[in-house]
Order: C-alpha cells, then sequence, then structure tokens
C-alpha cells in the first residue's frame, strides 16, 4: 500500500467483499481506478507480497483478503438479521470471527466438525461468544503460516469438542498443531481484524500482532511470528 491506487486497489477489495460476499475482478477494479489492466495486476501482485491479500495460484483473481475469502472454505457466516441476505465464505474458525469483527455485526456460523461430521452452528458477535465447548485446531506454527496461507487456513478447523480435536489430530496429523478454546479465538479476533474496513486502517506490525498472541496465553515458540 505503497502509493494511492495500491491504497486504492485494497480498499474497494475489502469493500467488495464486505457488501457482496465476493471477491473484485483484475477488470473490474481496473475500471473503478481508471487504471490499465496490466498496472492492477502488477500493484495486486505487490498487495499480496505485502501480505495485504492473497491472489489465486495462476497470480489473476484475488483468492482471500483476510479475513474474507472468495471460494468456499468449510465455514459459512450469515448475519443473524433476516433483513440483511449478505453471505460470506469464512477462510477458517479464526476468519469467521473475523469477519464478524469487521463487520462489527451479529453472524451465524455454520461448519461441521472434522472428526464426527456433525453440524455446527451457533451465533456470534463482537460482544457475543461461541458456545464454550467448542475447541480451534492450528495446524501449523505461526512462523509456517504465510508459506501456504491457504493451506494454513483450510485446517484452521472448529471441532464440537476438545475430544474430538484430539482424536482426529491423534489419526490424521500425530505430534503437530495446537488446541485452543474457540473462546480465545473469537477474543483475538476483534483486535486482530476490527479494523481491516477503517477508512484510516493501517498494517499492524508484526510486534503489534505478537503482542495479542502473548495477552491471550498464546506464548511459546508455537506462536511466535516470523
Amino acid at each position: 500500500m505503497n502509493t494511492p491506487t495500491s491504497r486504492r486497489l485494497r480498499d474497494l477489495v475489502y469493500e467488495t467483499f464486505a457488501s457482496e460476499g465476493r471477491a473484485p475482478s483484475v477488470a473490474e477494479l481496473a475500471r473503478r481506478t481508471s487504471s490499465g489492466v496490466d498496472d492492477v495486476r502488477r500493484q495486486l501482485h505487490d498487495l499480496a507480497d505485502a501480505h495485504a491479500l492473497v491472489l489465486n495460484r495462476d497470480g489473476d483473481a484475488i483468492r482471500m483478503a483476510h479475513p474474507f475469502t472468495s471460494a468456499p472454505m468449510a465455514f459459512v457466516v450469515t448475519p443473524v438479521d433476516g433483513h440483511d441476505d449478505r453471505r460470506w465464505w469464512g477462510g477458517c474458525a479464526w476468519d469467521s470471527f473475523g469477519i464478524s469483527a469487521a463487520l462489527g455485526l451479529e453472524v451465524r456460523i455454520e461448519t461441521a466438525c472434522p472428526e464426527c461430521g456433525a453440524t455446527i452452528s451457533f451465533a456470534a458477535g463482537p460482544t457475543t461468544p461461541p458456545p464454550a465447548e467448542l475447541v480451534v485446531r492450528f495446524p501449523r506454527p505461526a512462523a509456517e503460516w504465510w508459506d501456504d496461507v491457504v493451506a494454513t487456513c483450510t485446517m484452521i478447523r472448529l471441532f464440537c469438542t476438545r475430544e474430538h480435536a484430539e482424536s482426529w489430530g491423534a489419526e490424521r496429523a500425530p505430534d503437530t498443531g495446537y488446541l485452543e478454546p474457540a473462546t480465545t479465538v473469537w477474543s483475538l479476533a476483534k483486535p486482530w481484524y476490527g479494523d481491516r474496513l477503517a477508512a484510516d486502517f493501517t498494517p499492524h506490525t508484526r510486534e503489534h500482532n505478537q503482542a495479542l498472541l502473548d495477552e491471550r496465553g498464546l506464548v511459546g515458540e508455537f506462536w511466535r511470528l516470523p
């Protein structure tokens, strides 16, 4: 976001996700910023390099702009207000809470427990925590999240109980991952994602984000940001 145009592109991406639940195309961004398609594509790559968004594998479309994603990733997020028909894909358990935080909106989050397949559906919001029994599993240490951020998000899943999370991990990924109550992850979403749509948004520093983790007891090597 080093130029006014790249900042405008970033803001348009987030505005479109928030209002329509989708990512704008390169051509749409070029039209809305009166820019050339090649210039927009180049600046999107610069934004991706800065971790301001994520491009698809071919590098020609927006895949994610955390906490939003343009493709299904196991979570569906909808407003609790029945008069608001927007719908978003949640990139992961954490991002699903993050959508609520970014929008300042009470939402319903729907997914399935990876272990038993049971539907998990609950309301959550900026002041409404998720059910206490739910557990989130993080698949890899924080230092590795951006090695393949889409794969990382895909596996930050929500389980209906700690026992199911432990059973799933023991069978499929023994001696890896980290389990944390969903309430802790929910408490992290607001300070991490709550300002993503703000007009004066400034990317958080590593030190700022590390402090957010530390404040919630997410300490040790697993939680050390790169």
